[in-house]
């Protein structure tokens, strides 16, 4: 019988397995200090006016918060997509659970939420603005549409693949059908959600820099389009940095969620 040709043994290309800590640590730290090379590199190439060199966006970031800009911002676009966010994931939560549970609920309002994800959150701006006014409301409100769809439909993919072996050994061990809802199903589920608001709160950001664009007197995305009416790039790249700060923040508290609420996962 002939032989079947393996391959090689490896650590850099594992398939589905984990790598040596300090390889993972290498590549992290190589995943960071490469872009910022680079960066610097093509600063220094181009006019400094359209991109800033780092030390440049350092000395932007230390002048907005002595100014008090920074703080003032970042804290408004926080609270903004923190309460879009949040309405959004109550109404979320119960809507997918029971779309991905009951067949019945799903045929009810999938055609509907399949139609109104792909209408761009931004386009409803104008009515936002009319229905609303421009104080917070209309901002809140665009990030609540913009990802109350997408974490619905993900939560129920997640409820829809619950494992049919479990709802059945536990209808067979005499379960009924609210200690499946609530012992097997959302239990099973519940990873899923987290990395779902995981993956979607980066939407809320977005769309709060896009409301803040239009209509607004403080925030994060106020502070980019005053900048660019002066021509001010160090200041645009350093709100963007204070973003992508913020949002890998974020990831990490909803890691850290996930790990603390749900540690059977990591097993």
């Amino acid at each position: 019988m002939p032989k079947t040709k393996s391959l090689p043994p490896t650590v850099f290309w594992r398939l589905a397995e984990d790598i040596p800590r300090p390889l993972s640590w290498t590549l992290l730290t190589l995943s960071i200090l490469v872009p910022f090379c680079l960066w610097w590199l093509a600063a220094i190439a181009l006019n400094s006016r359209f991109l800033p060199a780092p030390p440049a966006v350092l000395t932007a970031i230390i002048g907005l918060w002595q100014d008090g800009l920074l703080l003032q911002d970042a804290t408004a676009s926080f609270l903004r997509v923190t309460a879009g966010f949040l309405l959004g994931a109550l109404l979320a939560v119960p809507l997918g659970i029971g779309m991905g549970a009951f067949a019945s609920i799903r045929a009810l309002a999938e055609p509907a939420i399949g139609i109104l994800r792909y209408m761009p959150a931004p386009a409803f701006i104008p009515l936002l603005i009319l229905y609303l006014g421009i104080d917070e409301a209309p901002k809140i409100t665009l990030i609540f549409i913009g990802t109350l769809f997408f974490n619905t439909l993900m939560i129920m993919d997640a409820v829809k693949f619950v494992p049919k072996d479990l709802i059945e050994t536990t209808y067979t061990l005499g379960g009924d059908r609210r200690q499946v809802l609530t012992q097997v199903i959302v239990p099973h589920a519940i990873p899923s959600i987290i990395d779902a608001f995981r993956i979607n709160i980066a939407a809320g950001w977005n769309l709060v820099v896009v409301a803040e664009l239009v209509a607004a007197e403080v925030g994060l995305g106020k502070r980019i389009i005053i900048a660019q009416k002066f021509l001010r790039t160090d200041d645009i790249f350093a709100c963007l940095l204070i973003l992508g700060l913020i949002g890998f923040a974020l990831d990490l508290g909803f890691r850290a969620l996930l790990y603390w609420s749900c540690r059977w996962t990591f097993d």
